[in-house]
């Protein structure tokens, strides 16, 4: 029997997840990707399958050195409750995609939280 590799094992444990977590549009999920580069969130509205808003490193307009970093997650967290309160959200449920709440996702959340935005 073939070991799972981490990657197969956080995609287990994100559908594990989802099952309990599940957005509308008044309370969309935060959805957070996270690769070892990069960083990305978004709100998504999963009644009708639509994103409502995103954020992430890879946007051209963003004056990020190091893009993988605490930091720069907190630029995006900053960045995601700005979009939101464009769209006149509050509230959502945070989905941290089967990563551990822990270093750039929990930056995301707080730095979310800081900036008025209910997880």
């Amino acid at each position: 029997m073939q070991t799972a590799t981490v990657h197969e094992l956080r995609i287990k444990r994100h559908k594990r997840l989802r099952k309990k977590v599940s957005g509308d549009v008044s309370r969309p999920r935060l959805a957070v990707f996270r690769s070892n580069k990069h960083i990305s969130v978004q709100l998504i509205d999963d009644a009708s399958g639509r994103t409502l808003a995103a954020a992430s490193t890879y946007e051209k307009g963003l004056k990020i050195k190091d893009t993988g970093n605490v930091a720069a997650a907190q630029v995006i967290g900053k960045l995601i409750a700005e979009r939101a309160k464009e769209k006149d959200i509050k509230k959502v449920v945070f989905d941290r995609g089967g990563n551990k709440y822990h270093g750039r996702v929990a930056a995301i959340a707080e730095a979310a939280r800081e900036s008025g935005l209910e997880l």
